[in-house]
């Protein structure tokens, strides 16, 4: 039987506008298993992105709970939250936030070091998941000298090198042209399932979305499975 990773309980996130309240999302619910590629999609503004944040311990539901590994990851504190996250989830980003006085193999390895792995060793788990994206060669190139392409590669390995649990992507292809983004999104689906680990991603590409086994569509608050 499958383990469950995250979960979402009759989640619903509420935004105060002067002098209105925006209800963006209503009563979700969502099981993430060991293993699931899930693609949500919706049109712009639907609340894709803030249920992904929700389901990260970025946000904090209106009402509702999220489960990060049977835990109720929305009721602990920031404290506990942001090891929770850190040790069990990767986050690609649409932009790829690379630190650009860093170099690849450094951008990849910062997380390992702001947990303070020794340099040598988090530098060498670096290395092997920039060979898994194909980027071992440019290890030593900074962010400037790599294409878009390249750069969310190296987002994505940055993602990987703690062995998250899940990995979350906000439109990680949304910034790439339509064969850098096809090439980088069959390296997140392959290399998430190599390792078994789930994958949610917001798209609103469905040529994407169709690549993943389960594929949801957010209309007017509320969560739906789509064929």
């Amino acid at each position: 039987m499958s383990k469950t990773i995250l979960k979402a309980i009759a989640l619903s996130r509420k935004f105060s506008e002067a002098p209105n309240e925006i209800t963006v999302l209503q009563d979700v619910n969502l099981n993430v298993q060991e293993g699931d590629s899930i693609a949500i999609m919706g049109a712009s503004g639907s609340g894709k992105s803030t249920l992904l944040h929700l389901l990260g311990g970025l946000d904090s539901p209106s009402s509702g709970v999220v489960e990060l590994l049977d835990k109720d990851f929305s009721a602990m504190d920031e404290r506990d939250r942001d090891r929770a996250r850190n040790q069990s989830l990767g986050f690609v980003y649409q932009f790829h936030h690379l630190l650009q006085e860093f170099d690849a193999l450094d951008n990849v390895a910062m997380p390992l070091l702001i947990s303070r792995m020794q340099t040598s060793q988090a530098k060498a788990q670096a290395l092997e998941v920039l060979n898994k994206v194909g980027l071992e060669p440019r290890a030593l190139h900074s962010p400037s000298e790599l294409s878009g392409g390249e750069r969310q590669r190296v987002a994505i390995a940055r993602a990987l090198v703690i062995k998250p649990k899940c990995l979350l992507a906000d439109e990680p292809t949304g910034n790439l042209d339509r064969e850098a983004a096809s090439a980088v999104f069959d390296l997140m689906i392959n290399l998430t399932h190599q390792e078994g680990m789930s994958f949610v991603v917001v798209t609103h590409d469905e040529s994407l979305a169709m690549r993943c086994k389960r594929r949801l569509k957010l209309i007017s608050g509320h969560l739906h499975e789509v064929s």
